[in-house]
């Protein structure tokens, strides 16, 4: 048995988290996708690698076109091996989590790794000043990185004259800084948005891979809570009635192995797929168990056809009530009504040997004071959420217990 939330988490984990694998002659290629190739941040990172590495051996180039000394080529390489250090460090996930002393420290020294060298290199280190731009960009807040972004795109045509460059070389080099650096940003900001989401993708997985483990253990608990303690007490009842009332003995033994090999069916079902429950049956079958522990039991179900979900919920209900009962009161009567006020069904469960104070309690928890019993009304108050109803459970002065349950005809899921 498996309510629709925990349906939905396993069909949302689908055949790769533990689901039914691909049926045979499947036309679904068995190979891996091209996606999981390489990781999605790593890609992403290699990418913005790959980009500044490119805009640094244009500077190269341009400086080689010039014909310079072997002393001035390797000064140059070293200053552009410094800023892909510095511009490789700010563009990482997580550089927007530093302290602002070091922001600080890592701009001031962009900033004098990219104009320091125009000193010597001139025009030809110009579109240096493009991943200065993405640096400030990247590391402060929107309103101060781009103030500062459009001061360097401001500042490169100033110097492209001072250093003789026509009006359009000037414009030329101020184009080529604003559109390096919106690269670098961009590049950065994908980055760094990749490894969030592959961060948050691993999350929902394992959120998903718990809900599941959480449903299995809630199913197995209404399942098999029931079973074994009708197995139980048929068995006790056989053994203790043997020799005196073999007939009824023999009879109780066959309605025992019938609930053990039910209980075997719903452990299979469980761990497979869904598993509906009828409400009429279920009721059926807690007078038989409620008979064999010496209840008198009165029910009286009559709510007519129900959906599959909001009759298995029932049944649920009417399954954990009885299971309950019997481990946790000396129970002698046991009352169960089901009826339809128009679109709403109201179950109830009561039955006596309960001493409590009278105290009401909505939802999961133990309503018998004390320690908690277990965590049935907790699973019950879950699906019954799920449903858009409403559980209540109380204890009165007169020793009886009574689960109450509203559920509408149509599941709100």
């Amino acid at each position: 048995m498996t309510s629709s939330r925990g349906r939905q988490s396993a069909a949302a984990e689908g055949p790769g988290a533990g689901g039914d694998a691909p049926a045979a002659g499947s036309r679904e290629s068995p190979g891996p996708r091209r996606s999981q190739d390489i990781p999605a941040p790593q890609l992403a990172r290699t990418i913005t690698i790959v980009a500044l590495l490119c805009y640094g051996g244009v500077t190269v180039l341009n400086l080689v076109g010039t014909r310079p000394g072997v002393t001035r080529l390797l000064v140059c390489v070293a200053c552009v091996l410094a800023v892909f250090t510095v511009q490789m460090l700010v563009s990482a996930p997580r550089a927007q989590l530093w302290t602002l002393r070091r922001k600080t420290a890592a701009l001031l020294a962009q900033t004098l790794l990219t104009y320091l060298p125009l000193l010597w290199f001139g025009l030809n280190w110009g579109s240096m000043e493009g991943p200065l731009g993405a640096s400030f960009l990247v590391l402060l807040p929107s309103r101060f990185g781009w103030s500062l972004f459009g001061v360097v795109l401001i500042v490169t045509p100033l110097h492209a004259l001072a250093a003789g460059a026509t009006p359009d070389a000037a414009s030329y080099y101020t184009v080529s800084a604003l559109l390096s650096g919106l690269v670098i940003y961009g590049l950065a900001r994908l980055t760094e948005l990749v490894s969030e989401l592959h961060a948050t993708r691993d999350e929902l997985a394992r959120m998903a891979v718990g809900q599941e483990r959480l449903r299995f253990a809630r199913d197995l608990h209404d399942l098999l809570g029931y079973s074994l303690s009708a197995i139980v007490l048929k068995g006790t009842l056989a053994h203790r009635i043997g020799l005196t009332q073999p007939e009824r003995a023999r009879e109780e033994t066959r309605e025992l192995v019938d609930v053990a090999r039910q209980a075997l069916s719903d452990v299979r079902l469980v761990a497979s797929s869904y598993r509906a429950l009828s409400l009429t049956a279920e009721a059926r079958s807690a007078v038989s168990v409620l008979r064999a522990s010496g209840v008198r039991s009165e029910v009286d179900v009559a709510c007519g056809p129900l959906p599959p979900e909001i009759d298995t919920f029932l049944a649920t209900v009417v399954r954990e009530g009885v299971t309950n009962m019997l481990r946790h009161s000396a129970v002698r009567h046991c009352t169960i009504t089901a009826t339809r006020d128009g679109e709403t069904i109201l179950l109830s469960v009561v039955n006596d040997g309960v001493h409590g104070d009278g105290r009401e309690q909505e939802g999961g928890g133990s309503p018998l004071g004390g320690e908690r019993r277990g965590n049935g009304l907790d699973n019950l108050h879950e699906r019954c959420v799920a449903v858009g109803g409403r559980l209540k459970a109380v204890v009165r002065e007169n020793g009886l217990f009574e689960l109450e349950v509203r559920a509408p005809v149509r599941s709100a899921a």
